[in-house]
């Protein structure tokens, strides 16, 4: 759409396949891979898991509505990452370095409030269980601050995409692990004669035993060398200096830069139309005739074989092509992709129909968020605040998928379904302006070649 930027890097050398291919071979990649699983475990366990158990439990349908709100930490971690950026965990900081440190003290935690959770009993204490998935989804999100920092900084720029690639795939199948397979392990210690109640609880025990692979993995990776560095840096300084300079500095260094406004918009709008298209996808397949089990046993297979296949894609795109140009291709991609849902809504009932469009869906969705986390770990410059800037810009980008979502039912409504998947593909078009704007402006030439 628009020309290239004169100032722009040259554009990165062609990778064969083989090449391609052998960088997710690599440790460091490999260690953030397992890191992603250990991110993407808890979520469902404090979400809609829970819920399932809540329900069994006979919980009314008020209270369990009102369970939304645990994850609220999720979108609110970016005020206490300065924390996990400055301060020291005793002992572990000293031992193992900052981020691995932390990462540690994380996941010890983290199994601690699963285990909590655990001995909770939805019908006779709801509010105990709530304390429970507060605590797990806090300490879930502190585990996140930490991993993406370290993402960032232990890997070089020619691996970053692969990493990323392979974090999204290990995350999506630790959700998977616990949701389909927490449900099948509760099912499964039923079957030996044990009471629902406790079914439940050694299913969750054995999600918090499933953390540890996080803990060995942390333990076996070596801290990066950029937090070594900074660590070093700051090491005479207080502690409250230190967490002053890094909530401080996170700010004011991202909006000291050039077109800061025009780049945190760039942020809350990239994904958008993914956002909004995602939020009615259930209710308009049911909505269609498709039945919960058409919907639930496409989604979970063929959209999650798409999912992993798109988030290597999206891998192999970004090694292979400049920044902005994996931007530029995942933006139109996952735009596009909406159309399928305009089809499908022509089609109507059709099995096939529904598994290429939910493939197009995810498969396009993936490639989009390993290149825009791909984009916004180029953000993150500085080792002092890397944890605190990443949770602000994901935090940033979550308002697209949060609130400016949250009208899509009534355009449904007011449209009809063909002609509002359409639209979903129009609000793409104000990032897209916001990208060539950006280009025109030298943005990326700023970032270089990540990945």
């Amino acid at each position: 759409m628009t020309a290239p930027e004169s100032a722009e890097p040259a554009a990165p050398s062609r990778t064969s396949w083989y090449e391609a291919i052998a960088v997710y071979l690599q440790p460091r990649v490999l260690i953030v891979m397992f890191l992603g699983f250990s991110s993407g475990l808890p979520l469902a366990l404090s979400g809609s898991t829970l819920l399932v158990w809540m329900r069994e439990a006979g919980v009314d349908l008020g209270t369990i509505g009102l369970f939304a709100l645990v994850g609220t930490p999720y979108t609110l971690k970016f005020i206490w990452a300065p924390l996990v950026d400055a301060l020291h965990v005793p002992g572990l900081t000293r031992l193992l370095g900052r981020r691995r440190g932390w990462l540690v003290f994380a996941q010890f935690l983290l199994i601690a409030a699963i285990v909590l959770l655990a001995f909770a009993d939805p019908a006779r204490s709801p509010f105990f269980v709530a304390i429970g998935a507060l605590l797990v989804a806090a300490t879930s999100a502190t585990q996140d601050i930490v991993v993406d920092a370290f993402r960032v900084e232990s890997l070089p720029e020619s691996e970053q995409a692969a990493g990323m690639a392979g974090y999204v795939a290990a995350y999506r199948i630790g959700m998977l692990i616990s949701t389909a397979g927490a449900l099948f392990l509760v099912s499964a210690f039923e079957g030996t004669g044990l009471a629902r109640g406790t079914a439940w609880m050694w299913g969750y025990i054995t999600m918090a035993a499933l953390v540890l692979i996080g803990t060995a993995t942390a333990l076996f990776a070596t801290e990066p060398e950029q937090s070594a560095r900074a660590e070093r840096a700051t090491g005479g300084e207080s502690a409250f200096h230190r967490v002053t300079q890094a909530a401080i500095g996170a700010f004011s260094e991202f909006l000291a830069r050039k077109d800061a406004a025009a780049v945190l918009a760039f942020v809350v709008l990239y994904k958008f139309t993914d956002a909004f298209s995602g939020t009615m996808t259930a209710p308009f397949v049911i909505d269609l005739g498709f039945s919960r089990n058409d919907y639930a046993a496409i989604v979970k297979g063929v959209g999650l074989a798409a999912t992993l296949l798109g988030g290597f894609a999206g891998g192999f795109v970004a090694n292979r092509y400049s920044l902005v140009a994996s931007l530029w291709i995942g933006g139109l991609l996952q735009a596009i992709a909406n159309l399928s849902f305009s089809w499908l809504a022509l089609v109507g009932v059709n099995q096939y129909a529904l598994a290429v469009a939910i493939t197009a869906e995810n498969f396009t969705s993936a490639i989009g968020t390993v290149i825009f986390v791909a984009y916004l770990s180029a953000l993150c410059k500085s080792p002092l605040h890397t944890a605190t800037q990443y949770a602000l810009l994901t935090a940033l980008a979550a308002v697209g998928r949060t609130y400016l979502s949250s009208g899509a039912g009534y355009v449904a409504k007011a449209t009809g379904w063909p002609l509002f998947f359409v639209i979903c593909v129009l609000v793409a078009i104000p990032s897209l302006l916001l990208l060539a704007w950006l280009q025109r402006r030298n943005h990326f030439a700023t970032l270089g070649r990540t990945g």
